[in-house]
């Protein structure tokens, strides 16, 4: 490398324009090409379920900020729970430290997530967590002194997250990262569920899953599934029995259990955790997104005492695995404030609302001759279209309407705050079949 580049002058951005040109020209966003980068919207301020443009723009959240922000923006007791940690320590070393907040949050979480998961190891992000959980699972039989079951069984239109294990349990061919595939640890991908959420279940759904676990179960490790509802590969909701036939076959075949409840858990699908439909504990959980309220970026993976203990007792002694930020004591005050929020347990009626609501404003838009399809449960509403989205366009109308909806591909869908009400909630609806009719907005 070069030691005679010129240096860098750093400008101090003065107004809208400048920053929102710096930004074009500097800041790689999510999923987004730096040549012909998609139009971003500068932020002033957010409270409650409303993002404030620097531009003026008023605009309700339909997206709880990629589904993390359960109880609203700026909300006074995760304020003060931040402000209150940052007056002790923010951060400290996980190795050989410990504290309260950490402690706390992990008593919380081993008495709210489904039973026998009693060990939690906390790590920075939702893609963290399931590096976190495969690695469990790999270590689990190395220490059990078998190390030919090391490949993950999952099934089609799954995601997991952007880390190289998370996108080798995505899907392969229809997923957000084919183009790695050729890099990527070898997995097992069983047909994507079929049946759908309050659909006649139907007995062959399993079959091709039953006949992998049948063929391969001498070398998976561990098969690992998102609960109830396919996320960001596809916004997918499918039958509770096609998860109680998983942890069946699991437990017929020795294979490890994990469930990807970052975007399902805590409250979204209506439960608590989206496992609870099926009545079925995973040996393995991943949480993330949503256990701060969507205030800063933390995770857990919380497993079994069998899994635990197995793999401390193996080879290395320890679980091989230790972010620098683990367990920060900002984001465990403030998930111990949010939490605390779910336990008064408005999140039931606020989500049964949201639901009754998203079911009488969505569901009428199934014949709509430019959607496929109309899905909701829980504080989850999907409206699928026919032909793709065309992103810049259906964004800057999405502002013009007043709401912040982000689609991707043919999915146009909102998750908004638990916090949103009856009259947001219209908007937000009422926006989405605007666009419907709007040509320029699809490809």
């Amino acid at each position: 490398m070069s030691t005679n580049s010129p240096k860098k002058t750093l400008h101090m951005n003065k107004n809208q324009t400048e920053i929102l040109e710096y930004d074009k020209n500097h800041v790689w966003h999510p999923y987004t090409s730096m040549t012909n980068p998609l139009p971003s919207y500068l932020v002033d301020s957010a409270a409650g379920v409303h993002i404030t443009l620097s531009s003026g723009e008023k605009l309700i959240d339909g997206m709880s900020s990629w589904w993390s922000v359960l109880h609203g923006y700026n909300h006074p007791e995760l304020n003060r729970a931040l402000i209150k940690q940052s007056e002790k320590f923010s951060h400290v070393m996980f190795g050989g430290l410990t504290h309260q907040p950490a402690v706390e949050l992990a008593q919380k979480l081993v008495a709210m997530t489904p039973c026998g998961l009693n060990k939690v190891f906390l790590s920075d992000s939702g893609s963290v967590a399931v590096e976190v959980a495969l690695k469990m699972a790999i270590q689990y039989w190395h220490s059990k002194n078998n190390t030919e079951k090391h490949k993950i069984l999952t099934v089609k239109n799954g995601y997991h997250g952007d880390t190289f294990a998370a996108m080798s349990v995505c899907d392969p061919v229809n997923g957000m990262h084919q183009l790695f595939e050729p890099v990527l640890m070898k997995n097992l991908f069983a047909p994507a569920p079929k049946t759908a959420f309050g659909a006649t279940w139907q007995q062959d759904d399993c079959a091709q899953l039953a006949a992998m676990f049948a063929k391969h179960h001498h070398e998976i490790a561990a098969f690992i599934i998102e609960p109830i509802v396919q996320g960001a590969g596809g916004m997918r909701i499918y039958h509770p029995n096609y998860l109680k036939t998983c942890r069946a076959l699991c437990d017929q075949y020795d294979v490890l259990m994990i469930a990807d409840e970052i975007a399902t858990g805590l409250g979204r699908t209506g439960k608590l955790f989206a496992c609870e439909w099926a009545d079925i504990s995973p040996d393995i959980i991943c949480l993330g997104k949503t256990l701060t309220g969507g205030y800063m970026t933390l995770a857990a993976t919380l497993c079994t005492d069998d899994v635990a203990n197995t793999i401390s007792r193996g080879e290395a002694n320890c679980f091989m695995h230790g972010p620098t930020f683990m367990g920060n004591p900002l984001a465990c005050a403030v998930a111990n404030a949010s939490l605390n929020i779910l336990m008064r347990n408005e999140w039931q009626q606020q989500v049964a609302d949201i639901e009754q609501a998203l079911k009488h404003m969505l569901l009428p838009l199934k014949s709509h001759t430019r959607v496929f399809d109309v899905r909701v449960l829980g504080a989850i509403g999907v409206v699928e279209s026919k032909t793709p989205v065309d992103m810049a366009a259906i964004q800057k109308r999405f502002v013009e309407l007043g709401v912040w909806i982000r689609p991707f591909g043919k999915l146009i869908y909102i998750m908004p705050p638990f916090i949103t009400d009856l009259e947001q909630l219209r908007q937000l609806s009422a926006a989405i079949k605007t666009v419907l009719s709007d040509d320029a907005c699809f490809q």
